[in-house]
């Protein structure tokens, strides 16, 4: 395996410059789904070699499971960095994995009983709660999606700013939006290093749902200032959050946008562009640490299949 292991662990740092070029240069959908991918791919393949690096350090614990021969000085040779390592990865990956664990159960609880905290109402898709507290969010629902508002955040909007902030929650629905956010908060989870891709799609999100709600109503200033105010009116509210996503991207950042033209629709930037620049060094780093990570499990694999006895 040898230093190959240990790239999957640090690569993420790559995706940086994409994590915050991103949300300035390309359409939030695009950002959305590229930050995305990248940071699902880097987790998985930084918890691969930390799996990889537990099994070598497992090999060298006494009562360990796994057969004698794995424990061998020519399994170790051929193996590096086992003695340390190897063994620091076995609590490394505990962590990761109850850590990501926590963050899967929080989303399903909070999904579950918002579910049951609306089931006395009307099966609509709207759920309007008779509630001074301002706040509104989307709840996804499998078969029944719902849009849930309070008569506290209704009363502080006009008409076309309510068509606004139903068309905006309505996208986050319609674009499932809730399943990159828990994407990139497992990321996060399993690898630290890929928190500022978990930041950047959080607000991109809220982007993509407020170039929808615009494009839906037909007014980008509408929008603008229906995310204004409502950020005004419902300062200090509680609010439901799915995964633990309390924020709902900087809003004076998202009005600015708003009251500027629409971005460009395009999926990937140009290569001669400074985003482009990032966006093709976030792809090479997740390749290498695709290829690193095959690498390193193709390597133990026929290792310890020749060590193990037949």
């Amino acid at each position: 395996m040898g230093v190959f292991v240990f790239l999957p662990l640090v690569l993420p740092l790559s995706a940086w410059p994409i994590a915050r070029l991103a949300e300035q240069h390309l359409h939030p959908r695009a950002a959305t789904l590229l930050l995305t991918a990248v940071a699902a791919v880097l987790a998985v393949c930084s918890t691969l070699c930390l799996a990889l690096l537990m099994v070598v350090g497992t090999a060298q614990l006494p009562g360990n499971p796994l057969p004698d021969a794995w424990s061998d000085p020519e399994v170790r040779e051929a193996l590096p960095y086992d003695e340390v390592a190897g063994k620091v990865a076995i609590p490394a990956l505990f962590c990761v994995l109850i850590a990501c664990a926590r963050t899967a159960w929080r989303h399903h609880r909070v999904r579950r009983r918002a579910g049951q905290a609306l089931a006395w109402l009307p099966s609509r898709s709207v759920a309007v709660l008779p509630d001074e507290t301002p706040y509104a969010y989307a709840l996804p629902g499998g078969h029944r999606d719902r849009i849930v508002v309070t008569t506290g955040i209704l009363a502080g909007l006009n008409a076309p700013e309510r068509r606004a902030l139903f068309a905006h929650e309505r996208a986050h629905l319609t674009g499932r939006h809730h399943r990159f956010l828990l994407a990139v908060q497992l990321a996060a989870r399993a690898n630290p290093f890929l928190r500022p891709l978990r930041t950047a799609v959080i607000y991109t999100a809220e982007r993509w749902a407020d170039e929808d709600a615009a494009a839906a109503i037909g007014s980008r200033r509408t929008v603008a200032r229906a995310i204004g105010k409502t950020a005004l009116v419902s300062r200090g509210a509680p609010v439901a959050t799915l995964a633990g996503f309390a924020t709902a991207g900087p809003v004076p950042r998202r009005v600015a946008a708003l009251l500027g033209p629409a971005p460009a629709a395009r999926v990937w930037p140009s290569v001669f562009t400074t985003v482009g620049l990032a966006a093709w060094g976030a792809a090479a780093g997740t390749t290498v640490s695709a290829l690193s990570s095959a690498n390193s499990a193709i390597t133990l694999y026929f290792v310890l299949h020749a060590a193990t006895p037949m």
